[in-house]
């Protein structure tokens, strides 16, 4: 399942425990992520996924949700 994958790499990537981790947590204010935390984010999943994300649409993920319905759009 695509949540469970992104749900590792934001855990590894910004330091937080997985069952903190929800769908609908916000990036940061609920998990502490900055902009360059944000940046190194998309490009773990970017990395992990094989594709791009564009900065028109890197711009818009404020939650988890919108990270996991970008992949599943993209066919992930």
């Amino acid at each position: 399942m695509v949540f469970d994958k992104v749900k590792e790499i934001i855990a590894e990537e910004l330091g937080v425990e997985e069952d903190k981790v929800l769908l609908d947590s916000n990036l940061s204010e609920d998990l502490g992520a900055d902009s360059l935390d944000a940046i190194e984010l998309i490009m773990a999943i970017e990395e992990s996924f094989d594709l791009e994300i564009p900065d028109s649409e890197a711009t818009r993920i404020k939650l988890v949700s919108d990270i996991v319905k970008f992949l599943e759009e993209a066919g992930k």
